[in-house]
Order: structure tokens, then C-alpha cells, then sequence
């Protein structure tokens, strides 16, 4: 049975019979119902108690009366039970209490959940239920207490984590909130002792000035100073950012380098060039009115499915572009094709067919045209997502993903081609950086896409700095705490019987130059591995034969080819908040992304940490006039310059 309330018409309760035999207090305002039968027997119902204050019914079992002294606690408070044993409240320093909280923590941040959850009824009597002894905290307590402690101990973890890593890359993007607050976002690329690819989220900061290098500059020195990231053996942190000119100035003006433009923008800034010529304009136009006719009227939309299923094609939705995003026009080209039997004959429908007087139809050339660019377009799609990982290294792949689509669409598109051809050339040192990138990446080590004069310039400059680095870690000349005083060990008796008759005179005499040299030659002969084969594998088992040429790769092969990671971090924040919730101050915005994109906190039996929590973002463009990557997830928007 379940608790209901006696629907009786007055509220005297003295027929109700309380056991004699019982002792607890709670008898004295709890009894059992009487029934009289036809025959005016009296029978005693000892399935059910019923509350004399209230009428309230609670089931009974033998011997227990936990249920009943908790209706008397929460509905009469002037009732005394002396006598009756409960258990007290948690207190909010018990380790039960700590844990309950950590685990409201983790709910929170696991499903995205805003932090206003915890003072949601549903939510409080679910806890009610589970543990009635647990009073939970407000809502401040979480945003104030709980997840700033937590980010503190994973920031220790992340930069202990950063100072144990030979080389670490950054990116870095910047933001406005609908909530008219600009940030910029930073994360960490590197590679571990064990050959994986770590990529962090450190900071999202408000920056309140303008968005000059200047102050940018300012904003990536202090990341530096804070993560630790400078190492006193190399100079050098390679940084991603988007092409606009005041990102690239601020990595200069800030000492850090080589500052490399994200390949995907390049690549999306090339392909618009190639859609926006007059004849495909006026093509994707014509498109677009008949995607937005079937997106527009929900009858069309009816018809479209009917003829779908009639000719049997998957009933895929149209697609309709986003101007500033190349690869949704790809999208919707693709999708309009396939789909484009289904189209004509919804189009053409008696139903329809009054109602599309201004639509035109793609004639036989019009599909040819689409067809051809759709082949040139895919390809770059292709590059894209291959640049947009973070798994595996990209900034190797630049130039020979540059060099295979120019050679692709060399025939075929020649604006994408102009657009595509000068990047990467300038400065000299950025392209002579990428190129000895893509040398030590198993895959390409042959680079086969270069001139002979040019492949053997780049493993010449590379055995000059990997030379470099190793007189750089030697360069600590030895004090006498150092020299070995120990006496000499005894020899064996071959050795002296031969001394030093057949001893490696030629090791003696080679110079560090000679051995790397030596080492990238092996290098140059072993087999390599395919494309699609991961490097990091191959270099974590070979790292043993090739010791000197693997601590570069480790370096290089961390940077990203794209600012992507920088914009996933706010690509997650579209896709959870609404435009109602864009009041989170500047400080737990950095938190909550550090915690969503991060992954940092680990949840063991000890220690229960939150995975992410954001519940009142929403981004709009800010930086930069052309050439964007737009998400259309949650309105987030970016606009990235040329």
C-alpha cells in the first residue's frame, strides 16, 4: 500500500486501536483501523497504521516503526517521542556527507547539469529518499567551495604533469560571451614517455581590453609564467592560432615561436574562394532556395519523405549551408545529390506544384557542375577532419597535405589553388620549421613531395640542431664534487691480455656531428610506415635505435596543425547552454571549462572530482572578418581573419 491520507468526513480517530502489548510512543499517535463485519463481529486490521493527528495511512510491518516516527518528525513537530530512536543528521564534515556531495559533484558535471539543480524539488526529494539524514548544500556552496577546490588540486596535477614533458605547444583562440564577455582560451600539446599525445585545456581568461597583440601578448607570457611551461634547454614554444594578424603579432611580441597558422582555416578560406566564383554562386543559390522551400513548409517536407520511400532512398533531411562554414556546403551539395530523384519528383507533385512556381530546378549541367565540385571539395573535407585530430600528430602533414591538394585541384580550381599556393612560404624559418616537422614523422620521412636539393637542406639543418640541443644539454662543464675519484676497476683477463689492441679507434675519434649523422642515415634506410599507420607507435618502438633523432620528433610532433582544440573548448559550451543562462562570472567560466574539455578529474574510491560543469554560457563572434568556422550548435559563432 502506499501513503494516503484518510478521506474521512471528521477527524476523530479514537476507534482506532492501539496494541497493548507495545511500547513505543508512537502508539500513543498511531493505531490500527476497526471494521465491523455483517455479523458485528469486531476484526483489527494490522496490515496498516493510521495517524490520529491526520488520518495519514502507513503501511506496517511487524515490529518496525521507522515510517510512522518520520511522518510524526516531518508533519508534527509539536509531538514528542521521547524514547523513540532515530538517527541524527549527517554532519557536513562526515566522510558520508563528503562523499554524497562530491557525488552530486560528479552527476552535475558528468550530464552537464547547471548548478540550480540542486535546489530543484525533484532533485531534494530524491536525495530525501536515498538518504534522509543528508541536508545537501546550496547551490554557492558547489560554485564557491566544491569545484574551485577541486580545479586547485587537478591544477597542481597538470602542472606537475606539464614540467615533467620535454616540450609542450600551445594554441590559443579568443571568445565573446552573449553575456558581452571576451576570453581566450589556451591549451597544452605534448608528447609522454610512453609516446601519447596529451592535449590539456589550461586556461579560458577575460580580457577586458582591446584585442591587440599587445594585450594578447600579455595574456600568453602570464599563461607561460603560470603553467610553467619554459624550458631552460630550448627557447622555442611552438604556438597554433588562427590567421588573423593580431594573434599572429601577439606570439612574436610575446618571444614564443614558431607561430604556425591553423591549417584548416587555410583551408577553409581557400575553398570559399573556389564556391564563391559566379558560376557556382549562382548554382548553391538555386539550391539553397529549394533546401530552404522543403525546410520552410512542413507539407513539402511530407511529400519529400513520401517520395523517398517510394523510391527507395534514405529519408535524410536536406541540408542547408551556413555561408561562413565551406564544408556545410559541401554538406548540403552532397545531400542534394543524393536526394535530388526525390526532390524533382516531390517537386513536380500535383500537391506541391502551384506552390513552387519560383523554384527552379538544377538542369543536367547544373548537376554535372555540382558533381565536379563536389569531387574538388572532397578531398579538403578530407584534410579537414585528418587536421582536426588530437590524437595524433598534424603539424607534420601540412606541407604534404598542401603539396596532394594542389596537385588535385590544380586542373580543376584554380582560385583555390592561387589562394592555397603562397601559404606557409613566409618567413623562410616557419616553412624550414615544418619541413623538418614532416622529416621526422615516420610516414613522410622520405619526403617524397620535395626536390632532392630541398630534402637533403632539411635533414642537414636537422642534424645541425639536434647537434645544437646536445651541446646545449652538455654545455654544464664538470666541478671537481663531480670527478670520479673512485679507484680504477679491475681488469678482466682478456683485457689484459689485449689491452687496447683491438679497441673502436673510429667511435674515439667521431665527433657528435658525425654519430647524429651516423643516426639519421639509419634513420633514412628503415622502413617506414603508411599513411594512415601511427607514428608515435612506430617511434615508441624505435626510440631505442634512434635516441638522439626520437627527442626531437617528441617536440615537434606535439604541435598541433589546426587551432581546433582551442575551439572545441567553446564549440562544448554551445552545445549545452541557452541564452538564458549567460550570467557565470568570468572566474568559474575558466573553472568549468578547464573541467568539460580537460577531462582532468578523476573519479577513484578515495576521491570523487567533477568531470565539467557550465550552465550559463552562450558565444557570439568577436575577432576577425572572414574566412570562419561557425558552429551552428547552441548560436556559437566564430569569425577567424584571414
Amino acid at each position: 500500500q502506499t501513503n494516503t491520507e484518510f478521506n474521512s468526513s471528521h477527524s476523530d480517530f479514537s476507534g482506532l486501536e492501539r496494541p497493548a502489548s507495545f511500547k513505543s510512543p508512537v502508539w500513543e499517535h498511531f493505531g490500527f483501523p476497526v471494521k465491523y463485519n455483517d455479523e458485528g463481529k469486531r476484526l483489527v486490521d494490522k496490515t496498516v497504521t493510521v495517524c490520529r493527528h491526520c488520518g495519514t495511512r502507513k503501511p506496517y510491518d511487524s515490529g518496525n516503526t521507522s515510517s510512522t516516527a518520520t511522518h510524526l518528525k516531518q508533519h508534527h513537530l509539536v509531538v514528542s517521542l521521547t524514547g523513540v530512536k532515530t538517527k541524527a543528521p549527517l554532519v557536513a564534515q562526515s566522510d558520508r556527507a563528503k562523499a554524497i556531495t562530491n557525488a552530486i559533484g560528479v552527476f552535475i558535471g558528468a550530464d552537464m547539469r547547471p548548478y540550480l539543480v540542486v535546489q530543484n524539488e525533484g532533485f531534494k526529494h530524491m536525495l530525501k529518499v536515498l538518504e534522509p539524514r543528508y541536508d545537501i548544500p546550496s547551490r554557492t556552496h558547489f560554485s564557491e567551495k566544491i569545484v574551485p577546490d577541486l580545479y586547485e588540486q587537478e591544477k597542481k596535477k597538470i602542472v606537475d604533469e606539464l614540467s615533467r614533458a620535454s616540450s609542450v605547444a600551445l594554441t590559443t583562440d579568443g571568445w565573446t560571451s552573449r553575456g558581452t564577455e571576451s576570453y581566450v582560451t589556451i591549451t597544452a600539446h605534448f608528447i609522454t614517455a610512453d609516446w601519447e599525445m596529451r592535449s590539456l585545456v589550461l586556461q579560458t581568461h577575460p580580457l577586458y581590453k582591446s584585442h591587440t597583440s599587445t594585450h594578447l601578448a600579455q595574456v600568453l607570457t602570464q599563461a607561460v609564467e603560470e603553467w610553467k611551461i619554459k624550458r631552460p634547454s630550448t627557447s622555442n614554444i611552438p604556438v597554433t592560432t588562427d590567421n588573423a594578424k593580431n594573434q599572429i603579432n601577439a606570439v612574436n611580441e610575446a618571444g614564443l615561436g614558431p607561430q604556425i597558422g591553423c591549417f584548416a582555416h587555410v583551408v577553409n578560406l581557400a575553398s570559399q574562394k573556389g564556391i564563391s566564383v559566379n558560376r557556382m554562386d549562382r548554382l548553391l543559390g538555386r539550391i539553397r532556395k529549394v533546401v530552404s522551400y522543403f525546410h520552410r513548409s512542413t507539407t513539402a517536407a511530407h511529400v519529400l519523405k513520401t517520395k523517398q520511400e517510394m523510391l527507395k532512398l534514405p529519408t535524410h533531411k536536406l541540408i542547408h549551408d551556413v555561408p561562413t562554414r565551406w564544408n556545410s556546403t559541401y554538406d548540403m551539395l552532397e545531400r542534394y545529390l543524393e536526394q535530388q530523384a526525390a526532390i524533382y519528383s516531390a517537386l513536380t507533385d500535383k500537391t506541391l506544384k502551384k506552390n513552387v512556381k519560383d523554384i527552379i530546378t538544377l538542369s543536367d549541367d547544373n548537376v554535372r557542375v555540382a558533381e565536379e565540385v563536389l569531387q574538388v571539395l572532397k578531398p579538403l573535407k578530407t584534410v579537414t577532419s585528418l587536421l582536426s585530430t588530437e590524437t595524433s600528430p598534424s603539424v607534420s602533414m601540412i606541407l604534404p597535405l598542401k603539396t596532394r591538394i594542389l596537385t588535385i585541384t590544380q586542373d580543376v580550381k584554380t582560385a583555390i589553388r592561387e589562394d592555397l599556393q603562397p601559404r606557409y612560404t613566409s618567413p623562410p624559418t616557419l616553412q624550414d620549421y615544418l619541413h623538418r616537422s614532416t622529416a621526422l614523422d615516420p610516414r613522410f620521412k622520405s619526403l617524397s613531395h620535395m626536390d632532392p636539393a630541398l630534402r637533403q637542406r632539411t635533414y642537414s639543418d636537422l642534424i645541425t640542431e639536434i647537434v645544437s640541443s646536445l651541446g646545449t644539454e652538455d654545455s654544464a662543464e664538470p666541478t671537481g664534487a663531480n670527478l670520479d675519484t673512485s679507484p680504477p676497476q679491475k681488469k678482466s683477463a682478456m683485457a689484459e691480455l689485449f689491452g687496447e689492441t683491438f679497441a673502436r679507434k673510429d667511435m674515439d675519434s667521431m665527433t657528435p656531428a658525425d654519430i647524429i649523422k651516423e643516426e639519421v642515415a639509419s634513420y633514412l634506410t628503415a622502413s617506414g610506415i603508411t599513411v594512415d599507420g601511427d607514428p608515435l607507435t612506430w617511434w615508441k618502438i624505435n626510440e631505442s635505435k634512434y635516441p638522439d633523432i626520437a627527442k626531437m620528433a617528441r617536440c615537434y610532433l606535439a604541435v598541433p596543425g589546426s587551432s581546433v582544440p582551442s575551439e572545441r573548448v567553446f564549440s562544448t559550451a554551445g552545445d549545452i547552454v541557452t541564452a538564458k543562462r549567460s550570467t557565470l562570472s568570468p572566474d568559474n567560466v575558466d573553472i568549468l571549462l578547464f573541467f568539460i574539455n580537460g577531462g582532468h578529474c578523476v573519479c577513484t574510491k578515495q576521491e570523487l572530482g567533477v568531470f565539467g560543469l557550465l550552465g550559463d554560457l552562450e558565444w557570439s563572434p568577436v575577432w576577425g572578418s572572414s574566412g570562419g568556422l561557425h558552429s551552428s550548435a547552441g548560436g556559437l559563432q566564430r569569425a577567424h581573419g584571414k
